[in-house]
């Protein structure tokens, strides 16, 4: 075999084992990232919350409204398996969990036509904002280096990003990184009246 015909297919197959690393990785994986870089994280979370996107009714959303609550941003897609597989149990959890202060805010990397009909089908339950491609930027700000579809990002009330995940979250997973963001806003309104 002449040696550029092995060079492209040491190529093709470094590619494909990537290829398959990132996406093992992005269905599989079921925890938070490692912590961002303090940076990462501020500048990550001034981005996403900055955002105006429209909705599926085509009203422009400031993200930033959603504020003082704990907010889950989810980047998703109608064509992404993870995602499907994931929406059911945030819609569970945002049903469960809303009264306490919980927001999720799905924001779709895919075409406006597709997204509505989805998230009417599954009776999503939380704000949808159609981002488009062009809102990969955002999840990419906020530490999804591999770009990677789904891809999670946790705030707390304040605003401050405190969990990532890359790839599919299970919903006991998630009320690992929600519950003490709510039971800390629930403590500290006990704590507010006994004063």
């Amino acid at each position: 075999m002449p040696k550029l015909s092995q060079i492209i297919l040491f190529a093709a197959a470094a590619i494909a084992a990537l290829s398959a690393g990132v996406w093992f990785r992005a269905y599989f994986m079921d925890g938070p990232q490692p912590p961002l870089p303090e940076e990462t994280s501020k500048q990550g979370a001034q981005a996403i919350l900055a955002a105006n996107l429209p909705d599926i009714e085509g009203v422009s959303q400031p993200v930033s409204q959603w504020q003082g609550n704990v907010i889950v941003v989810n980047f998703w897609a109608t064509w992404c398996t993870p995602c499907r597989e994931e929406i059911p149990e945030f819609i569970e959890l945002q049903r469960e969990y809303q009264d306490q202060g919980l927001t999720f805010v799905g924001i779709a990397i895919d075409q406006e036509n597709k997204v509505v009909a989805y998230s009417k089908e599954f009776g999503i339950n939380y704000p949808v904002l159609v981002g488009g491609l062009s809102a990969m930027s955002l999840a990419e700000a906020a530490g999804n280096e591999m770009s990677v579809l789904p891809y999670t990002v946790v705030f707390d009330r304040q605003g401050n990003i405190t969990d990532t995940f890359l790839g599919r979250v299970h919903k006991k997973t998630m009320e690992k990184s929600i519950l003490p963001l709510l039971k800390e806003h629930a403590q500290t309104t006990e704590h507010a009246a006994e004063i």
